[in-house]
């Protein structure tokens, strides 16, 4: 049986799916093309991707098999890249979507994001996704990476109230102050790497509620995610995986194990932080 996420309404309407499939640091080949193929033949309808991975055009050539195969049409999947905003000025965003839209074969995006504030670089490259929404080439656009204070200074002059905070969430990094104002702002919080590059799968807490579930220690981070509220892309290759970080809907973790699992936190991350990196 093919799987159907639930969805997240954005703050401009629109439908995201809560469970994607993430691509990071997958290169470029046919092995990821089809496990792009693989991923939509399994029910996943959001693709995640960005110019620095250096694989769209893989992504693109699954999402054109798996149309072509009759899976889905375009209108289905809700595809999502970023632009490395390093030093772009307003131009320079314009001509990096078109780029992406090219290297993936697509006519728009569902969502364009700013990969990382930077040492506020991101001034420029939002007006330009602005015009890009505005004029309709692009279905919702959003940030990446940003905390409490990068998400303050650019309200403070958008036209267009991002639609998603996509962020570093787990266990070991439970981003309270991020997610609160993502809630008190109408900005859905997504995550990355929300198995901390598999380093989580082994924790004690989580192995026993995997073994009580009779679930993976994996959909239990997963189930943790969604029921934080939180859009989560799970990155894998492996078929078996794949089917199974989506397989989370048949059962619910109960306030307690939740809050088992939110007292992991460390404010660990497996990435860079936002304040020290600056490209």
């Amino acid at each position: 049986m093919i799987m159907k996420t639930n969805t997240k309404t954005l703050n401009n309407g629109l439908e995201m799916p809560e469970i994607g499939y993430g691509v990071f640091r997958v290169d470029e080949g046919e092995a990821l093309e089809e496990a792009v193929v693989t991923a939509i033949k399994e029910g996943y309808r959001s693709i995640d991707t960005a110019a620095i991975y250096g694989n769209e055009r893989s992504v693109g050539n699954g999402i054109r098999k798996a149309v072509d195969e009759g899976l889905v049409g375009r209108e289905d999947l809700f595809v999502t890249s970023k632009v490395w905003n390093d030093g772009l000025d307003y131009q320079g965003t314009i001509s990096a979507y078109e780029e992406s839209l090219e290297k993936l074969g697509l006519d728009y995006l569902d969502l364009y994001l700013i990969h990382w504030p930077g040492n506020k670089k991101y001034e420029q490259p939002w007006k330009a996704m602005e015009a890009l929404y505005q004029e309709g080439r692009v279905k919702s656009i959003g940030v990446s990476n940003f905390q409490v204070h990068h998400l303050d200074d650019l309200l403070s002059y958008a036209e267009v109230k991002p639609v998603i905070n996509q962020v570093e969430f787990h266990p070991k990094l439970t981003q309270q102050d991020v997610r609160e104002y993502g809630k008190n702002h109408d900005i859905q919080i997504e995550a990355w790497s929300p198995l901390m590059n598999a380093d989580l799968l082994d924790q004690p807490i989580i192995q026993k509620l995997a073994e009580r579930h009779g679930k993976s220690p994996a959909q239990i981070i997963l189930r943790w995610d969604i029921q934080h509220g939180v859009v989560t892309i799970p990155k894998s290759m492996t078929p078996s995986r794949i089917k199974d970080n989506i397989n989370i809907y048949d059962f619910e973790l109960t306030d307690e194990e939740m809050k088992e699992l939110d007292a992991l936190n460390e404010n660990a991350r497996s990435g860079p932080h936002p304040d020290e990196f600056d490209f």
